[in-house]
């Protein structure tokens, strides 16, 4: 489960009485119980304060039975109201993940957005061999890194919605990404680099070195964290020992990773100026992604009889 906690420092300052451009009126009020999603599942959970944030409604919930690490802010789209219809909704997406909807808890825990994964200790062995006995899955309860320590990544609420999407496509619809993508993640990384280079004036090792690591992680950690069981026969399809999975998957797969980052990064020793320097650079490139969202994120996903009966979906 990603924290979103930081947005009460980023948005603090913003949270007076400033009236949303929409001019929508409070959609949930404090006290409220509702129904809240968190990846690509749905939880319970307490509106415990409503304020204008930036210039739109923010919530901020506790998870029903969960620590209240996990409390964090979140925007009207992540809400629903808790009606029959809605808890029918939860029940249903419930019962294809294995969650015993009395207490919301489910049998794989909290969700981390990829599903039916293990930590793989010879290939990540790097940066999460602490973590090789839990599965990706595993609850914030059970976590050997406390979320204190995690790193906060704060992921913009259209590239969360994006999450979610990404999950039905594949999970309930049954669609995978046709591959290669075009750009991939290192045409990314290098549209990035460039970026950065024509706005600063320079070419910034720091920046360099940072998108080397999302590019290492991602090589690393695509097969045995961020694919979902059905996009695994792709991947064997697709990828070779010779192939670099970031030369041939896209942005929708490397967003999955920033999800990932804060449990990986936790067993790297950073400092703590460091590591705040990391968090902007790690936001400043999400919001690229985000501007260009559009372009770099695909808007329909191909069926299975499509990827599967062409090997590596080049045939219709």
């Amino acid at each position: 489960m990603v924290s979103s906690k930081d947005d009460s420092a980023s948005d603090g300052e913003n949270s007076s009485g400033d009236v949303p451009e929409s001019k929508k009126s409070c959609l949930f009020s404090e006290g409220e119980k509702v129904l809240a999603y968190h990846g690509p599942k749905i939880y319970e959970a307490k509106v415990q304060k409503a304020e204008v944030r930036k210039n739109e409604w923010r919530y901020f919930v506790h998870y029903l039975g969960w620590n209240k690490n996990w409390d964090e802010w979140v925007d009207a789209g992540r809400l629903m109201k808790y009606t029959e219809e809605n808890v029918l909704k939860q029940k249903a997406l419930d019962k294809k993940k294995g969650v015993n909807t009395k207490s919301g808890r489910s049998t794989q825990s909290k969700p981390k957005t990829s599903a039916d994964t293990k930590v793989d200790k010879e290939e990540i062995k790097n940066t999460a061999s602490k973590g090789k006995k839990r599965k990706a899955d595993s609850g914030p309860e059970k976590e050997n890194v406390s979320a204190e320590k995690l790193i906060k990544i704060q992921i913009p609420s259209t590239l969360k919605k994006q999450l979610v999407d990404d999950w039905e496509l594949v999970t309930q619809q049954n669609k995978l990404v046709k591959l290669p993508r075009s750009p991939t993640i290192d045409d990314i990384l290098t549209k990035y680099l460039d970026y950065r280079s024509k706005k600063d004036g320079m070419m910034t090792d720091s920046v360099g070195e940072i998108l080397n690591g999302l590019r290492c992680y991602f090589d690393k950690a695509l097969r045995v964290m961020l694919l979902y069981k059905k996009e695994r026969q792709q991947y064997d399809e697709a990828i070779s020992d010779n192939v670099s999975p970031s030369s041939v998957y896209g942005a929708e797969h490397l967003l999955r990773l920033f999800v990932k980052l804060p449990e990986l990064l936790a067993y790297v020793k950073i400092e703590e100026e460091t590591q705040i320097q990391l968090q902007q650079k790690l936001l400043d490139f999400l919001k690229f992604l985000q501007k260009n969202q559009g372009t770099f994120f695909l808007s329909a996903y191909d069926s299975p009889k499509v990827s599967e009966g062409s090997g590596k979906g080049k045939d219709n």
